[in-house]
């Protein structure tokens, strides 16, 4: 694995954050969430314009429903779990990110502001990311939302939570469209080459992921439960259609290109896209990274055909099974000159 080359304004963020102030690990869990939220702020810049955003409550579990326009007709929708490691991160700190879903991707987001370690430990943002999304279905109807188009949706830690949230939706019979998972951590295991490769220098650390692990399982092991682990999960036949998005230089590279390979052959519609010489949470950084921005428009324009062609349409793909019993991954289309290199 080769060293990769930074975009040069992911390497001056990364040089003003290292400047910035005493390291993560040195701040009580309280001064990550305040430093994180102003860092959002600053790195995101101008927020996208949506017709309406109102906070809700969903049987329990605050939410913020952003409405991209107005319109009597039902529309396509995303439930939205933010990143944070478990730990920091709210509706708030994934509000250009939010916003810029709905509008580009002309769909209701509905972001889920659910509860934070250490105060609350595993299983409760789960437990709240699961109660939101059913109360979404329930209320598709009145919310303006095509129940058929229902998506979910994370970051890092969020899209932990949503490849859950959508096993869970499959095994109790309540199908999703599609699943979008941001650079998300699949396992707890932190074993991956990439884990070693881009350790330290490279925004978010091993030692600084292993901590919010900890903070959220404390010293369970649960990298064979796949309500904390999916990669633990053995079958991912029937999971929603798939786009998974990876940064080349973030330690949860290999995990997540793993879960893309596992869920293509495993016979699920999936759109593998890894971003070169982009770190973890490079989304956030809209406002001063420009390749951030257009990744945004990027991953819209793939999101709006996945949930249009709604759950009940058939989205298996046709394997060789002589690749499968070789373990061959097929290969995926290449992408275009000008767009992230699709794995």
């Amino acid at each position: 694995m080769a060293v990769p080359v930074l975009d040069p304004q992911i390497a001056e963020v990364i040089r003003k954050e290292a400047e910035a102030g005493p390291p993560p690990e040195e701040l009580s869990p309280e001064e990550r969430r305040a430093n994180y939220e102003k860092i959002c702020k600053e790195q995101f810049g101008p927020v996208d314009e949506v017709h309406s955003v109102e906070d809700m409550d969903a049987d329990g579990v605050p939410v913020r429903v952003y409405r991209p326009t107005a319109t009597a007709d039902p529309q396509r929708a995303l439930v939205y779990f933010h990143g944070g490691g478990f730990v920091i991160g709210s509706v708030d700190t994934h509000d250009g990110i939010t916003r810029a879903f709905a509008r580009r991707a002309d769909c209701i987001v509905v972001s889920v502001d659910y509860r934070l370690a250490p105060e609350h430990h595993y299983p409760a943002a789960l437990d709240d990311c699961w109660t939101a999304t059913k109360w979404v279905i329930a209320n598709a109807e009145k919310l303006g939302i095509d129940p058929d188009r229902i998506g979910v949706g994370g970051d890092s830690v969020g899209g932990n939570l949503a490849t859950i949230v959508a096993r869970k939706g499959r095994d109790a019979g309540t199908p999703f469209a599609a699943q979008l998972l941001v650079y998300p951590t699949t396992t707890c295991k932190q074993d991956a080459p990439s884990y070693s490769m881009y350790a330290f220098g490279y925004g978010l650390t091993r030692d600084q992921m292993a901590w919010y692990w900890r903070q959220y399982i404390g010293d369970f092991d649960g990298s064979t439960d796949p309500d904390i682990s999916p990669a633990a999960l053995q079958d991912l036949r029937r999971m929603p259609r798939s786009i998974v998005i990876t940064a080349e230089a973030d330690i949860l590279r290999d995990e997540a290109e793993s879960y893309a390979q596992r869920t293509f052959l495993a016979g699920v519609d999936t759109e593998g896209y890894c971003y070169d010489g982009m770190i973890h949470g490079f989304l956030r950084m809209a406002g001063v990274v420009d390749r951030s921005n257009q990744a945004l428009s990027e991953i819209a324009e793939s999101l709006k055909p996945f949930l249009d062609k709604t759950w009940r349409d058939d989205y298996s793909i046709t394997l060789d099974p002589k690749e499968i019993m070789a373990g061959i991954s097929p290969q995926m289309p290449e992408a275009p000159a000008d767009e992230p290199e699709k794995s």
